[in-house]
């Protein structure tokens, strides 16, 4: 046991020094796309700002059933009058109240019927309620759209940095063939000037993406709410994760989305709502019936019945509002027109996002197969090449233009798989995909 501990301190020795001598994060914890989206779910500043959205809309919910249920009263007082009530009976003065007295009463009332009011109030508060919730999966799809995205960034810029590191290792590997030739007399030092140059602007390529990289990962951090100088250390994805979406036609994506697109269920929600309103502002040109009980208690030695119980069953209607009731019906329709062309326009907004992601999302799948023939044949290319410089007859810049071009064919190979990547993530999301459930 003491010598797997001592195992134990000497790694973690070794991995301080190493971090304190390289600056690297050789010991840095390896982030996964899955790991981060469950970060983004339950972090995010916009998804806890929606929640709270939620929480009013609850709020508002609770309001609109308590006007179903009865509402109770109660009161109590104690008056001091100036003089005491009396009654006049001809000559005769009659006292008919003390001149101070306490009187309390209850009262229960409770609405019979009101041609759906306050029904319709209440199930349009449920129906906001749905929207909202509806709108917090939108953000935390939205949330998790752009963190993948981010990621897949992060992780081509890493494999950019890779091939320029090749290319000016390869350039340096022809720089000391070119030094050995030039130093035997075989060729001209314009050979060599060439390989210097081209050197030179490996090097800044190399640097540039470097600095890419580093962007890309403080946009990273950012999203994930951490500083942003957090070093970064990502783990590859293999194989484009979830579904395959190559087999998906655009009518099937379509049809998908105008199910699971969550900004078309919030529009309908809206829609039910405010139908719902526009009930219970009618309800207003019609009475409301509604039942009292209550029990008044007055002191008062010169009354027979001190306290007393009633009952009320009445009718309360409003009218006349100055034209308030009709002019927020004619409101309420506008808005139900309005909002069904927005939706109606988002209907071909999603149409065409949907179609846009899945041609991208095939094209780069073919890109991605010409460039994996087009990376072989230029590594071919660069070896036959070096083979026949080193022998002689060849020339430098017939190996030159071969690293430049396998460089490109590389690049373009990285950049055909993770546009790939990132259109297949675009079109999950643009079908109305949860992406924590794709990614998980």
């Amino acid at each position: 046991m003491k010598y797997f501990n001592r195992i134990c301190r000497y790694s973690m020795l070794a991995c301080l020094i190493l971090f304190l001598q390289s600056g690297s994060t050789v010991c840095a914890q390896i982030l996964s796309l899955p790991e981060g989206l469950r970060i983004v779910a339950e972090k995010s500043r916009t998804i806890k700002i929606s929640g709270s959205d939620e929480q009013i809309a609850e709020a508002d919910v609770q309001a609109a059933m308590s006007r179903l249920l009865p509402a109770v009263n109660a009161s109590a007082g104690w008056t001091a009058l100036t003089h005491r009530p009396e009654a006049i009976f001809g000559p005769l003065s009659v006292p008919v109240s003390e001149r101070n007295f306490f009187a309390y009463s209850l009262s229960v009332q409770q609405t019979l019927y009101d041609f759906q009011g306050n029904a319709s109030r209440y199930d349009a508060s449920k129906a906001i309620l749905s929207a909202r919730k509806l709108e917090t999966q939108r953000i935390r799809n939205f949330a998790a759209i752009e963190y993948v995205l981010s990621y897949l960034d992060l992780l081509e810029a890493e494999k950019m940095i890779s091939v320029a590191e090749k290319e000016v290792e390869a350039l340096e590997a022809h720089k000391v063939n070119t030094q050995s030739l030039f130093d035997e007399g075989v060729i001209t030092r314009n050979d060599l000037l060439q390989a210097e140059v081209k050197i030179s602007d490996a090097r800044q390529r190399l640097l540039t993406v470097k600095t890419l990289r580093k962007i890309q990962a403080s946009r990273l951090n950012n999203i994930l709410l951490r500083p942003l100088k957090t070093e970064v250390v990502l783990q590859d994805i293999e194989e484009p994760q979830g579904v395959s979406v190559s087999s998906v036609t655009v009518e099937t994506a379509w049809e998908l989305a105008e199910q699971q697109r969550a900004e078309l269920k919030i529009a309908d929600e809206t829609l039910r709502a405010l139908g719902l309103e526009k009930i219970a502002r009618k309800s207003e040109f019609f009475p409301r019936m509604f039942v009292r009980g209550g029990y008044d208690f007055t002191e008062n030695r010169y009354q027979l019945h001190e306290g007393n119980w009633s009952v009320t069953l009445g009718l309360s209607m409003t009218l006349f509002s100055g034209g308030l009731t009709q002019a927020e019906i004619r409101k309420l329709e506008v808005q139900v027109q309005k909002l069904a062309e927005q939706r109606a326009k988002l209907v071909d907004d999603i149409r065409l996002e949907v179609e846009q992601y899945l041609l991208q999302s095939v094209t780069a799948k073919e890109r991605l197969s010409v460039t994996q023939d087009a990376v072989r044949q230029a590594e071919e290319n660069l070896r036959i090449n070096r083979v026949k410089y080193e022998e002689g007859i060849g020339m430098g810049s017939d190996v030159l233009d071969a690293v430049s071009l396998l460089t490109v064919a590389s690049m373009n190979h990285y950049k055909a798989l993770y546009d790939l990547r990132k259109y297949e993530a675009a079109v999950f999301y643009a079908i109305g995909k949860d992406l924590l459930e794709v990614y998980r």
